[in-house]
């Protein structure tokens, strides 16, 4: 699992190594770079800058403390602009879109602090402009993920002039105006390029040439260079029959205030709005209003200590304040400490699930929308979901974990019980630890989760195949661990077995707990899924022709996010 976090200034001895880690990976990405540059970055976390600049380091971390990712911002309050420094992977990094995904949440957080722009700057990629073909594909390449996000390089300023930054090629400055209609004002463009390069560049830009580069800037407001590698319209894609609304859909509307800024992490409040307005260009749903529901659902589930404890300490909690796991008690769990923040430790499964007010009360309300969906099924819908945040399926009957506290598919399972037999599927790329927990000795709800090996993937200690129920439940859960890579038409083979063992089990309702993270460069994954694998699955899963409610988990490339939704639900819609 990952998490994305914000450093503004240095707080503890974590920070410090944290600071290490950057400068190594900045040594190793960027050997051109002098160490007094790189050591820049830490340098101004510790002390303060100039009235004109502040820095931001964004740096995506690992369960163990390891940085894969990291982007050091300047922020120039005076103009409400931004500018990237530095924004790089580290070298060998597994797995793709964690730069995508980078990139993401620093927009997300400029737009936050009102920004209205984010600059950058790139080495350009006309032809000839660059030393060697190869350079010239890197640079290429670079500016098209920009312009994906609409960032362009600002044109007629002079500063591509290599003469500027005292070097035999030029350079772009590059602009994003974060998806809105802003355009860089020349006095404006005058004030940030001379306070950049005098801080940038001391030595290889002196008065003399930042006064040239100042006078070349013409245009009011500062042009940008028009679209080079997105001008054709995107694929269209394959037509379905979506006349009449036949699902049911609840969505979440208090997941945005469970938004931990200081120490982000990848299970973000854009991941709802990527998947919703995806699905609101089809007319398959009818939006349901939610409804509330007892709290006596979730002690069906959860252990009534877990619950009280969660709520008890959330609610306790100031605004903005968040508690972290720190003590795990192997040894003496019968006598816990009478401070709440020092039990988390009792209730945990990790160290990356943070407690706060706020994580509390939207994990509640994803219950709400859960059951509202799960009673749509019960009044003939043939399908509900429940697009909610945060995910539920890490949670276990005593304990949170893997960003999860309430295991919503869990809780809705346990209610379709009551009506008959009930199946679940947990498709996340991440093992279902928290619904195998609950479930384990049943007989009545048969849990079958497809995930990744539990050897080198979260949450490590559960997901085996040789984990099959205990007591009365023993025969009814299916754990199907799959390698770290693999085809899609190798997880539709291992996607047939789940549904055929379904099948024999006979369920009157069906669960689907959706992870989109097995998509293609998720950063929390290792598959490569497709727009159209998910077609196809979701055709799959459609199949069995059953009363079905599907929950959303995981799934954090929220560049596809929205895409891969809706591909599976065109999909499971095709089965007639």
């Amino acid at each position: 699992m990952l998490r994305i976090r914000v450093l503004r200034h240095v707080e503890s001895d974590n920070d410090l190594v944290i600071l290490q880690q950057v400068e190594e990976i900045a040594q190793k990405q960027f050997p051109l770079a002098s160490d007094a540059e790189i050591s820049r970055v830490s340098e101004r976390l510790k002390q303060p800058l100039t009235d004109e600049f502040f820095p931001l380091l964004f740096v995506v971390e690992g369960f163990d403390g390891q940085v894969s990712a990291y982007c050091s911002v300047l922020m120039f309050p005076p103009l409400k602009l931004a500018h990237i420094e530095y924004i790089s992977t580290a070298p060998n990094r597994p797995g793709g879109g964690l730069g995508g995904l980078l990139y993401e949440r620093v927009r997300d957080e400029c737009k936050a602090l009102g920004c209205h722009a984010l600059m950058l700057e790139c080495l350009p990629d006309e032809p000839g402009a660059s030393r060697d073909d190869a350079t010239l594909k890197i640079n290429q390449q670079r500016l098209k993920f920009y312009e994906h996000f609409g960032a362009r390089p600002l044109i007629n300023t002079g500063y591509e002039i290599p003469a500027n930054i005292g070097d035999d090629i030029g350079a772009f400055i590059v602009m994003d105006p974060l998806d809105s209609s802003y355009r860089l004002p020349q006095e404006a463009a005058k004030k940030y390029l001379s306070a950049f390069l005098s801080y940038k560049y001391p030595q290889d830009c002196p008065p003399e040439i930042i006064q040239t580069v100042i006078e070349g800037i013409k245009d009011d407001p500062i042009e940008m260079r028009a679209p080079r590698y997105y001008k054709k319209p995107a694929k269209a894609a394959l037509p379905v029959s979506v006349n009449v609304p036949k699902y049911a859909m609840v969505i979440a509307d208090k997941h945005e205030i469970h938004h931990v800024r200081d120490r982000g992490y990848v299970e973000a409040p854009v991941r709802i709005s990527k998947i919703r307005d995806e699905l609101h260009k089809t007319t398959l749903f009818t939006e349901l209003p939610i409804g509330h529901t007892s709290e006596s659902h979730i002690t069906a589930v959860h252990s009534k200590d877990y619950f009280n404890y969660l709520k008890k300490i959330c609610l306790s909690l100031p605004e903005n304040k968040s508690v972290y796991p720190q003590i795990f008690p192997i040894r003496n769990r019968t006598r816990p400490p009478k401070d709440l923040a020092m039990q988390a430790g009792y209730y945990c499964i990790d160290t990356f699930t943070p407690l706060n007010r706020n994580a509390y009360l939207a994990a509640r309300s994803a219950v709400d929308c859960t059951l509202t969906a799960a009673n749509a099924v019960l009044d003939k819908y043939p399908m509900a979901y429940s697009l909610v945040r945060p995910p539920g399926h890490h949670a276990e009957r005593s304990a949170f974990g893997g960003f999860c506290y309430f295991n919503s598919s869990a809780i809705a399972a346990n209610y379709f019980s009551q009506y008959g037999k009930v199946a679940v599927i947990d498709i996340d790329f991440h093992h279902g630890n928290g619904t195998q927990d609950i479930f384990l000795n049943r007989k009545d709800v048969f849990t079958v989760s497809i995930h990744g090996n539990p050897v080198s993937n979260y949450p490590f200690f559960t997901g085996f195949a040789d984990e099959v129920g205990e007591d009365e439940g023993k025969g009814f859960n299916l754990n199907i661990p799959l390698p770290d890579t693999l085809t899609p038409e190798q997880y539709r083979t291992h996607l047939k077995r789940a549904i055929t063992a379904i099948k024999k089990f006979s369920p009157q309702y069906f669960v689907i707990a959706m992870g989109l993270d097995t998509a293609k460069s998720d950063p929390t994954g290792s598959w490569a899924l497709m727009p159209d694998d998910f077609f196809k699955n979701g055709a799959m899963l459609a199949e069995l022709k059953l009363p079905t409610l599907i929950v959303q988990e995981g799934g954090y490339r929220t560049k596809t996010l929205g895409q891969n939704a809706r591909r599976f639900f065109e999909g499971y819609h095709s089965v007639k």
